[in-house]
């Protein structure tokens, strides 16, 4: 196991213990596995967020968890460059070999992004079925972090 991967576990019991204040082991073949399944049902051309896998997943899972379990995806079983932030921008970057692999990737599906390297999640963000939002029920960013918050 990478040192990367024994890392991502060890950030996904800390983040059970934070939020629960006791410590639960997660199953952590089960842990990724649900995230990747919810991945592989992602159609060409669309794309998820990490905090949208998160919130359908529910406890234990958070935005940077998931992006961490992304990482260690295997490229040709999970289509991984369907994921993306909640900016509407990609996050390997500079991480991959060639430089902005995933949204080269993305391109190819059709996926249009801007000149700052944003696509419009209004036009590209999926839904699993059982979790269509219409966009006016979309909490803004303002309010999700005022929600936390309180």
């Amino acid at each position: 196991m990478s040192l990367f991967a024994r890392y991502a576990i060890a950030v996904e019991k800390r983040t059970s213990f934070v939020q629960t204040g006791e410590m639960k082991l997660v199953d952590e073949a089960n842990y990724r596995e649900r995230v990747y399944d919810l991945v592989r049902e992602i159609p060409p051309g669309r794309v998820m967020t990490y905090g949208q896998i998160a919130e359908i997943l529910g406890e234990g899972y958070t935005a940077r968890t998931v992006g961490y379990v992304m990482h260690g995806a295997d490229s040709e079983n999970v289509p991984w460059q369907r994921v993306i932030n909640a900016q509407g921008k990609t996050s390997t970057g500079k991480f991959t070999l060639p430089v902005n692999l995933q949204q080269s990737l993305l391109e190819s599906e059709g996926i249009k992004f801007d000149a700052k390297g944003k696509c419009d999640l209004n036009s590209y963000l999926w839904f699993p079925k059982g979790y269509e939002q219409l966009e006016e029920e979309l909490p803004s960013l303002f309010e999700r972090r005022r929600d936390l918050y309180q």
